[in-house]
């Protein structure tokens, strides 16, 4: 039903949330009980004066009557009701918005902030689960108890040593508990938070990764026009470094989506099944402006998931909207066998491959990717080149896929592809199954 036609819902349901009667609200606005019947089951629209009177008389914004609830709280409630599937009333969501808009905003609130958690607790499992010096350390630590543990069980066993053993044995235990000692140090300095006063332990791109996380990477007040990006650093909370950041962000969304409306950009997303290179060709603009376009799609919306990586010419990520099946470590060691990387060295050159994670569930993704200039180009100095890649987990729904996926993994260190020809590092899957 279009929205329009749920204006005199919306103005019985705040009637009745304030207690008052028909006739009360009908004779404060001049009109008949019966015509003010008509309106809250919809069967006359209204506007204008009219429509200002009632919401004066109920204490509303107009537009809040005629308009309901916001299209991007509207997006976040059902992206919230997708987790637990047809459990919630998803068809309701504008009447919850409508009805309770501080308890439909604490729902997306929380909900953004429960997927940020998501990431940050995979993210510290990763880690913990994987990290080579943490893994060492507690190898470390499990010896040295182990040799303690040994020859603690000999000395208090009911046989008689030689005095010289003994001695051996407890200089053993003090050098085994030295070891442990320094063991233990080693691993509560790595893994403690930073403790300086008033310093967040997350570095600025960091802050700006979660609060675009928490906000689905979609910043609707610059589709609709209804904030600047000065507006959207000041709502962040970011500040320093981190604002700066934020703002360049902003700064390159606001572009594309002026280049790329988001109406006209996703009517022709359907009709070209998301494919970048027919969508730039429609509106005349770089392959890699719509790389970055289409991952900032509205969540809740029908679009297929899609994360975006972005480097600069040494390979370092500068930006990255993670998706269900992929992840790139942003502390660096990412596997060079990406697109991401290669297009690096075919700039201008777009490139399309579907690569292929190990494991058991050898997951799939369908990857798009390109490297352009990001400054005018000088006599004797190589471009500044930045690099995107595009990607989706579901190449089956894509109709033309490349034909032999490309094997790539996450990180040497965790990548069971032992004779891979680009592997930097052993991977320590082996140190894992021994602790």
């Amino acid at each position: 039903m279009p929205t329009d036609r749920l204006t005199g819902t919306r103005i019985r349901e705040k009637r009745i949330d304030l207690g008052m009667r028909q006739a009360a609200l009908a004779q404060s606005v001049g009109i008949s009980p019966s015509y003010l019947n008509l309106i809250e089951h919809n069967r006359r629209r209204i506007g204008g004066k009219l429509l200002s009177d009632l919401a004066r008389a109920l204490d509303v914004d107009a537009t809040a009557l005629s308009d309901g609830a916001d299209t991007d709280l509207l997006d976040q409630l059902r992206a919230a009701a997708s987790l637990i599937g047809d459990r919630a009333e998803v068809t309701r969501a504008e009447e919850l918005a409508t009805r309770f808009p501080g308890w439909a905003t604490l729902i997306a609130q929380q909900s953004r902030r429960l997927a940020v958690m998501d990431e940050r607790v995979r993210a510290l499992s990763d880690r913990m689960m994987h990290d080579p010096f943490l893994a060492s350390a507690l190898h470390d630590v499990i010896s040295a108890v182990t040799a303690i543990r040994s020859t603690a069980a000999i000395l208090v066993s009911q046989e008689k040593i030689d005095a010289d053993w003994q001695r051996r044995f407890h200089k053993n235990i003090h050098n085994d508990a030295l070891r442990l000692g320094t063991s233990s140090e080693a691993l509560i300095a790595y893994l403690e938070t930073p403790q300086e006063a008033g310093q967040s332990p997350e570095t600025p791109m960091g802050q700006v990764d979660g609060y675009l996380a928490q906000n689905s990477y979609h910043l609707g007040g610059l589709e609709d026009g209804s904030r600047d990006v000065a507006d959207i650093v000041a709502q962040s909370g970011l500040t320093g470094a981190a604002a700066a950041l934020l703002t360049g962000i902003a700064r390159q969304y606001a572009e594309d989506t002026q280049a790329l409306p988001l109406v006209s950009f996703t009517q022709a997303c359907v009709q070209h099944d998301y494919d970048p290179a027919k969508l730039a060709a429609q509106f005349g603009v770089d392959f890699a402006q719509v790389l970055r376009r289409l991952p900032s799609l509205p969540p809740g919306a029908g679009h297929p998931p899609m994360g975006l990586a972005v480097c600069d010419a040494s390979g370092a990520l500068i930006y990255l909207k993670p998706v269900p099946g992929f992840a790139m470590p942003v502390t660096g060691g990412a596997c060079p066998l990406w697109p991401l990387f290669g297009a690096l060295s075919r700039p201008s050159q777009p490139l399309r491959a579907e690569a292929v994670l190990p494991g058991p569930a050898a997951q799939h993704l369908l990857c798009y990717a390109v490297a352009t200039p990001v400054s005018a180009h000088h006599f004797d100095l190589p471009p500044v080149l930045r690099s995107y890649m595009l990607v989706l987990p579901d190449p089956i729904a894509v109709p033309v896929s490349p034909a032999s996926p490309v094997p790539v993994g996450v990180s040497c260190r965790i990548c069971p592809r032992s004779a891979c020809p680009s592997r930097r590092e052993p991977a320590i899957a082996g140190l894992a199954t021994t602790l």
